[in-house]
């Protein structure tokens, strides 16, 4: 880290925090590899196709040749210390992206020079934006046939709607033209690490006047002065430009774009040195947004001299032990002292901080605002749990983790593995809060849900692993939820006497519903304000909590198979009393029976996951394609062919497309392939 003496706060304007995030396949782990080679934070190019990468450690990850969990590094580069987290492609491991996107202060997105924007591009796109973290773009894979820059500029604009501008147009002898500097960079060496800079020949930059005159329309759009300079035809200086671009990207309003090849070793360079240029230092980016304990939104200024204020976004079971990846946003923290955790009202002690490369751990003495850190000795702290002063206690924005869509049931092979088998999932689900271990209620099996096949398949295969333990899985099944197909209305009378031995207790209430149908993916509303009868009568405030009550317990299955209920407008029209017969319980098993009876009279119907897809076909596959997706149930959004290459965009229910990956290649003799995210439930 970019540091003075020993325990003294490091320079934050030298301080870069990047994330580098793409769709699968597109080769960000590959320019992962390049960055830390070039920066010398590696001595060798470990390549993923040869299950090298120094970011993909995991023996998952080297087998499947993809990346599972997000990995950090740092890395020095013109006196600036950059701190790299390289993240999954695969839409299965999404939660490792949105966790990683919370505590970043940039992100890098790369592009396949081919097919530009994809499905997990948009997927990422969304993250990034949600959290208003600077961008910039790398067009990566420009040596292969088809490439082409300008159109995966335009893929940016048109599927993302962001603000694409050139700044380093690759050149099909694997050189780059820098539209700023007006240089033509060339890459030497073996491995491309030696930099050639000359001034562009007037031929290549007239080949490249479209991208130029591109980017000084942006900046003009930006700064009034350089606008006065385009309108008369003369060029800004370079140091401006860069002013300009950089306070446009900070402010979300641009988004840089650079091209080269990461395999072929060319471009990788410019984007470190644009990365430094352009994205912020994390005294750049807004304060943090907190809440204190009366839960009143205060800004968390970035200073090392101020109470704790870190963020926990990640546990990973390290050598067998837990620690804690965690962002510190204000503050000190030392090994020794006490964490608050506000959430959960406890405390406990740091034992140890990291800095942290790839696999590797690097034991140091303190943590100060800006960085990021692996802590050891927190038994308690959760992904998205807030670490603060004991003193001072504040909360942080969370993170969010979606529900998992797909379950097997699961059991060891040996009975007397079963306990093992429980700690080991245990500890898989504090690593990822999107993997979920339940147990089903009718049959007692255990049931593991994921975000898909990988997902679990790699649970799977790290149980092996890591504790030499082989589990049964049952057939997939996919989760379901459950809403009405209509209005209805309900009323009810609830009466029961107790006999108490020489007393009895008399328990009466009466209440009404109704129930509506609400749009996709909304939720479920509640509205409490009944009439009280008889007129005149008032609920007290235990009988007013019970009704809410009794309305909630009622919203927590649907009428079909008990399945979770979604997307339904209940009401509680009237509570109807009789004297001191109508108790709290009286009356909120009262509501709970008129709601359910209003929910069966209402028709139950199944929701299932859809997922929205993107299938990649030879064109002369696509009428076969089409018609097994349309068998499959899938609605077809949008198709388009470039290139001898079809591209079928469709929503698809989950249950249907499991082991898609199969048919589809029969289909297609090995060429398809095929993307799916979870969108919405819905009626499939």
């Amino acid at each position: 880290m970019a540091k003075g003496p020993k325990n003294q706060a490091p320079d934050l304007s030298n301080i870069r925090n990047i994330g580098i995030a793409a769709h699968i396949d597109a080769g960000k782990t590959t320019l992962t590899e390049r960055i830390l080679y070039y920066t010398g934070a590696s001595h060798k190019i470990g390549e993923v196709h040869n299950g090298e990468a120094h970011m993909d450690f995991m023996a998952e990850e080297q087998a499947h040749g993809i990346t599972i969990m997000a990995a950090v590094t740092q890395c020095p580069w013109k006196d600036h210390m950059i701190q790299v987290i390289d993240t999954p492609g695969h839409v299965d491991f999404t939660i490792e992206v949105e966790r990683s996107m919370r505590v970043l202060d940039g992100a890098v997105i790369v592009l396949d020079g081919v097919r530009g924007v994809e499905p997990q591009t948009e997927t990422v796109w969304r993250q990034a934006t949600r959290f208003d973290l600077p961008l910039m773009f790398f067009v990566n894979k420009m040596d292969r046939p088809g490439a082409d820059f300008s159109r995966a500029m335009e893929t940016i604009r048109k599927r993302l709607g962001g603000e694409p501008v050139p700044l380093c147009v690759p050149l099909e002898d694997g050189r780059v033209v820098h539209l700023i500097d007006k240089t033509l960079i060339a890459f030497g060496g073996n491995l491309g690490q030696e930099v050639h800079v000359e001034e562009c020949d007037s031929e290549t930059w007239e080949s490249v006047a479209d991208h130029r005159e591109a980017l000084l329309l942006a900046a003009a759009d930006l700064d009034d002065d350089i606008a006065l300079l385009v309108l008369e035809d003369e060029d800004p200086e370079p140091e401006d430009l860069w002013a300009t671009i950089k306070q446009g990207c900070l402010d979300l309003k641009i988004h840089p774009c650079l091209g080269g090849s990461a395999l072929r070793n060319y471009g990788v360079q410019p984007l470190m040195d644009a990365s430094l240029r352009l994205l912020p230092a994390p005294l750049e980016r807004p304060p943090a947004t907190a809440t204190d304990h009366n839960d009143e939104e205060f800004l968390i200024e970035m200073d090392h001299t101020q109470p704790l204020a870190a963020l926990a976004f990640k546990v990973q079971m390290w050598e067998g032990r837990r620690h804690v990846f965690a962002r510190l946003y204000r503050g000190k923290l030392e090994p020794g002292d006490q964490i608050h955790l506000p959430v959960q009202g406890k405390t406990e002690r740091v034992a140890r901080i990291f800095d942290v490369d790839a696999a590797k751990k690097k034991r140091i003495n303190a943590a100060y605002a800006g960085q990021i850190v692996l802590l050891a000795g927190l038994r308690l702290a959760t992904t998205g749990d807030t670490l603060c002063d004991p003193e001072e206690p504040i909360l942080l924005a969370p993170i969010q983790a979606r529900d998992p869509v797909l379950g097997l049931a699961i059991e060891a092979t040996s009975s007397k593995d079963e306990e093992k088998l429980l700690v080991a999932l245990t500890k898989f689900q504090e690593e990822d809060p999107t993997l979920l271990l339940e147990e089903d209620q009718e049959t007692g099996q255990r049931i593991l849900r994921g975000m898909g096949e990988l997902h679990l398949q790699i649970a799977f295969e790290r149980l092996k692993r890591e504790f030499n333990l082989d589990v049964r899985a049952g057939k997939p099944a996919v989760v379901v939820r459950e809403t009405i197909s209509s209005s209805s209305s309900a009323d009810t009378v609830f009466h029961r006497v107790i006999d108490q031995g020489e007393t009895q207790l008399e328990m009466k209430a009466g209440a009404a519903a109704s129930v509506a149908p609400r749009d996709r993916g909304v939720g479920i509303e509640i509205t409490v304000a009944p009439r009280v009868l008889p007129p005149g009568t008032t609920l007290t405030p235990e009988q007013a909590e019970a009704v809410r009550s009794g309305a909630t317990d009622a919203s927590s299955a649907g009428p079909l198979q008990g399945n979770p209920l979604q997307d339904v407008q209940i009401t509680v029209d009237s509570v109807t009393l009789y004297g001191t017969a109508s108790s709290p319980q009286a009356v909120r098993v009262a509501v709970a029976e008129a709601v359910r009876k209003a929910l069966g009279q209402a028709g139950g119907r199944l929701l299932r996951p859809m997922m929205s897809t993107e299938v990649v076909v030879p064109e002369e596959s696509m009428g076969g394609v089409l018609g097994d997706l349309q068998s499959r149930g899938a609605l077809i959004q949008d198709t388009r062919t470039e290139d001898g290459i079809s591209t079928i965009q469709c929503d698809a229910p989950l249950d249907r497309l499991l082991g898609y990956t199969t048919d589809l290649r029969s289909m297609t003799r090995g060429r398809g392939q095929f993307t799916m995210e979870f969108d919405r439930f819905d009626v499939a």
